[in-house]
């Protein structure tokens, strides 16, 4: 008899088969290594010829799962340990567009894109505004909601899957990530205690007299100009401005004074961390149902106080002011640096949230549409809530007098500054000043928690067996928001608003950023290499998209973000609290230690990697740059008579035409 040669296929036998009959040994004795492998053996006459094919099972009829690495992993785990929980993923693609919505429509769309609009040009910033869009945005965006897709990982483990010598960038952005979740839900705080402030007859901020308020607090507004004179108009503050400084804040002279705990804004931090808890405890089976109350209900927030705005006295010119286009500022190059940064800012991009959620998503959802229509609307939501703010601060000026370009503020200075102060003069002022702080909460709450749970997934993923069994997961929050929690407390102290804007202008920064950006496009573009990574999209959604992302992928992208970091390099100035305070060189270096504890960590990673692995500079970095073997296309396979293909996958066929058995090639992809 012939001895049958080793094949290099692995092949699955008929389903509903059974297990296939082992064959006769052969009664020459052979070496136990060449048994093992079946080799040496004879075929009986009319028996089948085996081969040493790995046999993968379909699972519940569906071979896309056969070829799932997470769906085959996560059965063999169940088969070993029942107490492994699976892998979560969204009921519907509802959650999943509504999770993406709240993460990247936040408080930035707010207050810091309609103030980045006027300060530029009007309507003329929107033309470099939509370069980047097109260029850096949607590119990126799409990138990582497709990689979390593609690989069913997290924002660490997905980059280990497509390039092992790149793994620093996921611990970047989740570091990045740390940060964030530490210092951006202190503005929740502030806002929590504005709202409770809310309910009264008459705001607190509105009016002078009391204990907080010193003798220069002025209520302008009721100003009599006949006694002007007995006034010093030079020292005089405004009483909402004294609300901030002295009751939220009671800030002190510098940040080598940290003074005492606000223990009003620990208990209101408290509860932004416990609703934040509640809202990701259980995973996508909780977010997923929040969603829907936190993603939309700032959108009709939104629209009240749009309505209310535009029909103020003097609303048509703060509108005017806001669009009116100036194109002499195209020439300024801050003008095109403002516009790439508040794009990476307001698209939560390079900070893995949305590789994480991308990751729940079903391997063949269609993630190129989601995304076009996420960023239109992350967009469309900047530039509609320009009119909201504007129109308010048009009517504030036309009450008090003055240009507006004297009431228009940014960041934290339009939040609970120029717009309580607008507030203040509409009747029924309380109810609008609680619409608006409420809107504030809701829009910056998705976007916590959605980072918190970016972190928890990017962990959990790494260490699947210790996570995800019993209430670990949970545990692994509660601990996180704990730890999060105390090392807030620093930035509720009196020196605690010098700490914040450290965070702000340091930790997660533009360069931090855009350093990130730039190392996602090459490992994509061109290590990886992007018309594989278009075949792998492909083989989701059916299609390859447009051209020009894979473009933008290998040249556009990364160049724009390094002539970006570099201007951001040449032009750098020390922080400024409100352009006055300066910090001493111990602040400025925990604040660039911030910022290089993220940047540190691709470079650095590359270092320890290539130290440990054993061979020449060259065959190191090929064994580094191959992605992991069990990184496979899952695309859907069609039953017909014909045959269906995945990343070299052959899909065997029964009479009927149903699919049998999947033969998967010896391939690294």
């Amino acid at each position: 008899m012939a001895l049958q040669p080793l094949c290099p296929h692995r092949r699955l036998h008929r389903a509903g088969s059974g297990s296939p009959r082992t064959p006769a040994p052969s009664r020459t004795r052979a070496p136990p290594s060449r048994a093992a492998t079946g080799r040496g053996r004879a075929r009986a006459p009319g028996r089948p010829v085996m081969t040493a094919e790995k046999t993968i099972p379909i699972i519940n009829g569906k071979p896309e799962d056969a070829l799932d690495p997470e769906a085959s992993s996560t059965n063999l785990v169940h088969s070993n340990d029942k107490k492994v929980h699976e892998r979560g993923h969204w009921n519907n693609k509802v959650e999943f567009v509504l999770s993406v919505a709240g993460e990247i429509i936040g408080l930035g769309n707010v207050w810091r894109f309609p103030y980045l609009c006027y300060k530029n040009g009007g309507g003329a910033f929107l033309i470099p505004y939509v370069v980047f869009f097109i260029c850096c945005g949607i590119p990126v965006f799409f990138l990582e909601t497709a990689l979390g897709q593609f690989t069913s990982e997290g924002g660490i483990t997905c980059w280990r899957k497509i390039c092992p010598l790149f793994e620093g960038i996921g611990y970047a952005t989740q570091v990045i990530e740390a940060h964030l979740n530490v210092y951006y839900i202190i503005i929740l705080a502030w806002a929590i205690f504005y709202l409770f402030n809310c309910f009264t007859t008459e705001l607190p901020w509105a009016t002078c007299g009391h204990e907080w308020n010193t003798e220069n607090c002025v209520e302008f507004q009721k100003l009599n100009m006949s006694n002007c004179s007995q006034i010093s108009l030079q020292n005089a503050t405004s009483p909402v401005m004294e609300f901030w400084e002295r009751r939220v804040l009671a800030i002190s002279e510098g940040i080598e004074h940290i003074g005492n705990l606000r223990w009003e804004l620990a208990l209101c931090l408290l509860a932004a961390w416990t609703i934040c808890y509640f809202c990701i405890w259980k995973g996508t089976k909780s977010t997923g149902k929040v969603v829907y109350v936190t993603a939309t209900f700032p959108y009709m927030m939104l629209l009240i106080l749009l309505i209310r705005g535009v029909t103020l006295p003097g609303a048509s010119e703060g509108i005017k002011f806001y669009l009116y286009p100036d194109l002499s500022r195209l020439s300024d190059p801050q003008v095109w640096v403002d516009a790439g940064t508040q794009i990476f800012f307001s698209y939560a991009i390079c900070l893995g949230c949305l590789t994480a959620l991308g990751s729940y998503n079903n391997y063949n959802n269609n993630c190129y549409r989601d995304c076009i229509m996420l960023c239109c609307l992350n967009s469309g939501t900047s530039f509609v809530a320009g009119f909201a703010i504007f129109s308010v601060l048009g009517f504030m000026a036309y009450e008090q007098g003055v240009p507006i370009a004297e009431v228009a503020e940014s960041g934290p200075g339009l939040a609970f500054i120029a717009y309580p102060k607008a507030v203040t003069m509409m009747p029924l002022s309380p109810l609008w000043a609680a619409l608006f702080f409420m809107m504030l909460i809701f829009l910056g709450l998705d976007s916590q928690f959605v980072c918190v749970e970016s972190l928890v997934t990017a962990v959990v993923d790494m260490y699947p067996k210790i996570f995800r069994r019993g209430y670990r997961r949970e545990l692994l929050i509660l601990a996180l928001s704990i730890v999060s929690y105390f090392i807030g407390l620093i930035m509720l102290t009196e020196g605690g608003m010098y700490v914040f804007q450290l965070f702000d202008s340091y930790a997660a920064s533009g360069m931090c950023l855009l350093f990130v950006a730039i190392f996602e496009c090459i490992c994509i573009g061109w290590v990886y290499g992007s018309n594989r990574f278009y075949e792998n999209i492909e083989d989701m959604i059916g299609y390859k998209p447009l051209t020009l992302i894979k473009w933008c992928w290998m040249f556009l992208t990364p160049g724009i973000c390094a002539g970006i970091f570099i201007f951001f390099l040449v032009k750098y100035k020390p922080l400024k609290y409100n352009n006055v305070y300066t910090y001493p060189d111990w602040g400025y270096g925990i604040g660039w230690m911030m910022a290089l504890s993220s940047m540190v960590c691709i470079p650095l990673w590359i270092c320890i990697k290539l130290w440990k692995m054993e061979g020449t500079i060259l065959e190191k970095f090929r064994k580094l740059i191959v992605p992991s073997p069990d990184l496979k296309m899952r695309g859907k396979l069609g039953a017909g008579a014909y045959a269906a293909t995945v990343n070299d996958c052959d899909a065997k066929l029964k009479g009927d035409g149903n699919i049998s058995a999947i033969t998967e090639k010896e391939t690294h992809f």
